[in-house]
């Protein structure tokens, strides 16, 4: 099981980043906008990651992937476009505002 202890890390951070800027505004309208666009990528991650594997143009060895499928993907593919999908927004709501020179 290699590929589901890659994944751990990124959800760690995930997790942690996005737990830390709920002191910022927009919290909510921030977490909406999060899982609609988890949403759209969890679903353009399976119907493209099912296409790509169905035509071989590469595979999971069994013995690295926790063994949960959705469609011929393995469960852990679709943890890192789901990260991006919370971890962007919380990065950016950690940063400090950006003031013009003018």
């Amino acid at each position: 099981m290699t590929y589901p202890l890659i994944v751990v890390p990124f959800l760690l951070v995930t997790v942690a980043v996005t737990l830390a800027s709920f002191r910022r505004p927009g919290r909510r309208e921030r977490l909406i906008a999060s899982a609609w666009t988890a949403a759209v990528l969890f679903v353009l991650t399976a119907i493209f990651d099912n296409i790509m594997i169905a035509a071989d143009l590469f595979t999971y060895p069994e013995e690295h992937i926790s063994g949960i499928r959705i469609g011929l993907a393995p469960v852990e593919d679709f943890a890192y476009p789901l990260c991006v999908a919370f971890l962007l927004p919380a990065i950016s709501a950690l940063l400090p505002e950006r003031r013009d020179a003018a």
